[in-house]
């Protein structure tokens, strides 16, 4: 399949630089994946789509404010965006401008309270660093950090926490699984009011998440890997719900390919910790998911073809993207939301 397949025009007023107050105020475009239906609809009225009987999919992942800048001793500002956790105080991070940095070479960030030594360059430009410093790390990061806000908002958010699920639990996750950033806590009580069982999944979203496709032929893209954890009650109730008919619902990508990562080969879900990079397109036969709650993506990107992949057909996606742009939807990590079920 060729890349251009996945393109689209997209005004650049439809996408958002901001977060609908409420949260469950965002539009909702509800599509059945079979004949494609359409409705409009708000985000609040998923309560419509969901049955009693349906396991509702999050992903619990936290956002941490991985944006730290930093100097060093001759006063030049570097930028530090933390991608991964290797050991208690060692990262892999990503330094700008890093070019005359060298191994053994120190930052310093807010007077002292945090230090940054250099312990190894990457091949692929990223760097192993060692952090110093007295305290628990987290506090220190909540207090110097920044969320890392995908590239295409240009504007600050006044709360943070809009780019935080309001049931974010734990993890280092350096952008938002944010289908989910549409759910306030009294929304996820009115679900649970009606009979739906709600699991965790744990998907860390790394920077990769916004890394274009760079080959004609998508075939011939690799994943990045992203680390992953199914509880063991997730993966039992899921279990039984599907050797009882019941719909498993997605709430986001993340969600989907945490799901579709796991899955043996007489069909059932496994509660592991786990990296995966499973790239979704195309024919690929969805196992686990029955229907996704989402975002509007990127034009080519992975998750536009996930999103194709799950309705059956490219051509079907970008016309519901077609008709998401004519009625002033707004796109991207704090755009509105899309439902894909069978029963819009």
């Amino acid at each position: 399949m060729n890349i251009n397949e996945f393109d689209f025009d997209l005004p650049e007023r439809l996408i958002a630089q901001s977060a609908i107050e409420p949260r469950d105020h965002s539009k909702l475009l509800a599509v059945n994946k079979t004949n494609s239906n359409i409705s409009h609809k708000k985000f609040y009225d998923i309560l419509d789509y969901l049955n009693e009987s349906d396991i509702l999919v999050l992903n619990r992942t936290k956002v941490i404010p991985a944006r730290l800048f930093g100097h060093k001793k001759n006063g030049v500002v570097i930028e530090c965006l933390l991608l991964k956790r290797l050991s208690l105080n060692t990262w892999e991070v990503l330094l700008k401008p890093a070019k005359r940095l060298k191994i053994g070479d120190e930052l310093i960030f807010l007077e002292d309270k945090l230090k940054l030594r250099l312990l190894e360059i990457k091949e692929d430009g990223n760097r192993i660093v060692e952090f110093i410093y007295d305290g628990v790390f987290e506090e220190i990061l909540d207090e110097l950090g920044e969320l890392p806000l995908p590239p295409y908002i240009h504007e600050k958010l006044e709360d943070k926490n809009r780019y935080q699920t309001v049931y974010a639990k734990s993890g280092e996750s350096v952008a938002a699984p944010t289908a989910g950033l549409h759910f306030t806590n009294e929304l996820l009580e009115k679900i649970k009011a009606k009979g739906v069982t709600i699991v965790d999944v744990y998907l860390t979203v790394g920077l990769g998440t916004f890394r274009p496709v760079k080959v004609d032929d998508i075939k011939d893209h690799i994943m990045h890997k992203e680390e992953y954890f199914i509880p063991d009650e997730t993966a039992r109730i899921i279990n039984k719900a599907k050797k009882e008919g019941r719909r498993i619902v997605a709430v986001g990508t993340t969600s989907v390919r945490t799901l579709e990562s796991s899955v043996d080969e007489n069909g059932n879900l496994l509660a592991k910790k786990d990296e995966t990079a499973i790239f979704i397109y195309g024919d690929y036969k969805f196992k686990i998911v029955d229907a996704l709650i989402t975002n509007f993506h990127l034009p080519k990107s992975t998750l536009v073809m996930l999103v194709s992949s799950f309705m059956g057909s490219t051509k079907k996606a970008l016309d519901s993207y077609k008709i998401a742009i004519d009625n002033d939807y707004r796109f991207f990590s704090l755009g509105d939301s899309m439902y894909i079920g069978d029963n819009v």
